[in-house]
């Protein structure tokens, strides 16, 4: 009795933050199975301006470009540039604070187009917080925590009681009623996918939650590093924000060569982060380097030849958790799962409404 008691105690908890989170994972799951492909999907959509013609000629040199961005958009400030070293042919992107995004020819610093941050910049932002800024950001974190716990009480629902029903459990009835059919594909379909789907939000969690990162580091015995500190001296004169940019990124080119993929981001309290991208197969190689945004002095740096257990987690969480890990075939697999999570809310609630809508038996009284 016991046993059935704590049974349906998890199948409540299972079913009322289902219902209450239903819509949240239903866009998370949505919007992360199309971020899936970005890479794919940028490269077939928007060849167009993101790349030029191949020429036997160097980079014009960061300065250049800036100072074009300049002349074409003096009173907004830049947010991000991305470089892509591992094509010489392909453009520089400047993305500022409004929104607005830039795209120069590498070879002239030459505007190839001018628009709007793109439909998959869009997409990530609804992932991460259903465009609501902070408040988006604290439901989307607390939902996933929330699937977290529904993945768990489901296993154990979706756990056969006795061995003989286990291939029941596994196996979806396409010729039965709709009703059947629809607890199969919550149930098996959600089993199925439920390893991937914990994978996936766990290394959510790890982007949203320091404790997450903390509980990581712990069990590798090691601290996550914030980088070795620099003391670097005071420029006597501080240069003009190209020119500034244009050292710093030629600097760490000659110091670490090899970059595939280079980017400049502007972040809170006046710190400029360089991160740059080497080739690799597993834990992803990038060193950090960390600037006074006002000055250009570094303030400190993060090298992957430095990285301890922590780091290297930190450093893979992203692959892994977009399903680029291991490839195109973790692609597909997280695709897929995302999509049956997207269906899970959906199924779950027809299995509600149809109990719900279930009337009980009337008795016959025997006089």
């Amino acid at each position: 009795m016991k046993k059935k008691n704590l049974k349906n105690t998890i199948r409540n908890i299972h079913l009322w933050l289902g219902l209450a989170t239903g819509l949240v994972v239903f866009i998370i799951a949505i919007t992360g199975s199309i971020y899936v492909f970005e890479e794919e999907i940028r490269e077939f959509t928007q060849k167009d301006f993101r790349y030029v013609g191949l020429q036997q000629k160097p980079f014009v040199g960061l300065d250049r470009v800036i100072t074009a961005f300049e002349k074409l958009s003096p009173k907004d400030p830049i947010r991000l540039i991305r470089m892509e070293e591992a094509f010489p042919n392909a453009t520089v992107e400047i993305t500022t604070k409004k929104g607005a995004a830039y795209y120069f020819n590498p070879y002239n610093a030459e505007l190839v187009k001018k628009g709007r941050e793109d439909w998959l910049a869009i997409v990530e932002h609804i992932h991460t917080s259903l465009l609501l800024g902070k408040t988006g950001e604290f439901i989307m974190q607390w939902s996933v925590v929330i699937f977290v716990i529904m993945l768990i009480t489901g296993l154990i629902l979706w756990f056969p009681g006795q061995m003989r029903l286990l291939k029941q459990s596994l196996t979806i009835k396409r010729k039965a009623s709709f009703k059947r059919l629809n607890y199969d594909l919550h149930n098996v379909l959600g089993f199925y996918a439920s390893l991937v789907l914990l994978v996936t939000a766990l290394t959510g969690l790890y982007f949203a939650f320091k404790g997450v990162k903390n509980a990581a580091s712990f069990f590798t015995g090691s601290k996550l590093s914030q980088g070795k500190a620099v003391v670097a001296p005071k420029p006597a004169q501080i240069d003009p924000l190209a020119v500034r940019y244009n050292k710093i990124y030629t600097a760490a080119q000659k110091q670490y060569p090899g970059a595939i993929s280079s980017s400049f981001s502007v972040r809170g309290k006046g710190e400029l982060r360089l991160r740059m991208i080497y080739p690799y197969r597993w834990a992803r190689k990038q060193n950090t380097f960390f600037y006074d945004e006002a000055t250009g002095a570094m303030l400190r740096s993060k090298l992957y030849a430095d990285f301890n257990r922590a780091d290297l987690i930190e450093a893979t969480n992203y692959d892994l958790h977009t399903g680029r890990l291991f490839g195109l075939p973790h692609k597909i697999v997280s695709f897929f799962a995302a999509l049956i999570a997207a269906s899970l809310p959906i199924t779950g609630f027809i299995i509600w409404w149809k109990k719900r809508k279930k009337k009980p038996k009337q008795t016959v009284r025997i006089a």
